[in-house]
């Protein structure tokens, strides 16, 4: 798609900020996003840094040109196309004859960091649910190559292991609490919670005690899904309001539960990567249980979402 450029020279110390209306104005994009099929994803298709790059001084101009390019999805779309990534333990695997499910869950540190350094060096953006909302709202569109990137349970070593890798690429989670765990020795502590949250990290719950919510009593769904989420608010200061149903077990009731206790979103452990407001308790998810291939977990990305490049021109005294 045609870059859309926005060029303007100003006083001394004037900057340009219309970039942001250019992005409200490119509504007449989403019928062709929602019509055509989406591009494929090509590790080799060459896309722009949303970091500023900065111009040289003009020679005897007096002033200074920062270039900034931003390469977004814009607002609109009644539809987002993103992958949401599932990980559970990010450690060495345990064997598979001794603790099979453990295994099934387990992604090593080694290819964990491969794939995220695979997604940083082809131009993926993480983003939260909080950006989702901000987009199907209309307030911010989505930064090219979108994706979510989700933990489930809070095991140790998503503190030790997962968030130091994340944060050396610039990288957001979604971190899915059980509340009842935290501060066991197996899982994060109050603290590692509160410092993932500043640094970044949404955190989400996954109830009080892992609990099958579809094979539960009214009453304890209403507990499960209510103390987590007033726990978890407690500790970090601000609205919890995205979930994940424990071992992806759901049924009717449970959604309808799900919506009374005030979330805004639910993810399962599978399905596609298409979400809109209409299933947003019922999100898929691209479950990576570890053992895969580096080309495995590539193809199970899919495609991304059709963007456009914002230019824009700001000045500057030298």
């Amino acid at each position: 798609m045609d870059d859309l450029k926005l060029t303007a020279v100003g006083h001394a110390g004037g900057r340009i900020a219309i970039a942001a209306a250019l992005l409200l104005a490119t509504g007449f994009l989403v019928q062709a996003q929602d019509s055509a099929p989406p591009a494929p994803v090509l590790a080799s298709t060459p896309t722009v840094q949303i970091r500023p790059i900065l111009d040289v001084q003009a020679s005897g101009s007096g002033r200074e040109y920062f270039m900034s390019r931003h390469e977004v999805v814009p607002i609109g779309a009644s539809t987002v196309q993103l992958p949401i990534l599932m990980y559970h333990y990010i450690r060495k695997p345990p064997s598979i004859r001794t603790d099979y499910l453990g295994y099934k869950l387990s992604v090593s540190p080694e290819d964990f960091t491969a794939q995220v350094q695979w997604l940083y060096a082809n131009h993926y953006h993480t983003v939260t649910f909080d950006d989702i909302r901000a987009y199907f709202a209309g307030a911010a569109p989505l930064p090219s190559r979108p994706i979510v990137i989700t933990f489930d349970d809070g095991y140790k070593d998503l503190y030790t292991t997962a968030f130091p890798i994340l944060a050396a690429h610039g990288f957001s989670a979604v971190a899915y609490i059980v509340s009842g765990f935290v501060g066991r020795p197996e899982n994060v502590s109050r603290a590692e919670v509160l410092q993932m949250d500043r640094a970044g990290i949404e955190i989400a719950s996954h109830t009080v005690n892992h609990a099958n919510l579809a094979g539960s009593s009214a009453g304890s769904v209403a507990y499960e899904l209510g103390q987590s989420k007033r726990w978890l608010e407690q500790l970090v200061g601000h609205p919890v309001l995205d979930f994940a149903y424990p071992s992806g077990k759901y049924n009717a009731q449970t959604v309808q539960a799900v919506m009374q206790a005030g979330y805004s979103s639910a993810v399962i452990t599978d399905g596609p990567s298409l979400h809109t407001l209409a299933n947003r308790y019922l999100w898929g998810r691209v479950r990576v249980g570890g053992g895969e291939t580096l080309d495995a977990f590539i193809a199970s990305l899919g495609s991304s979402m059709p963007s456009v490049t914002i230019s824009s021109l700001d000045v500057e005294p030298s």
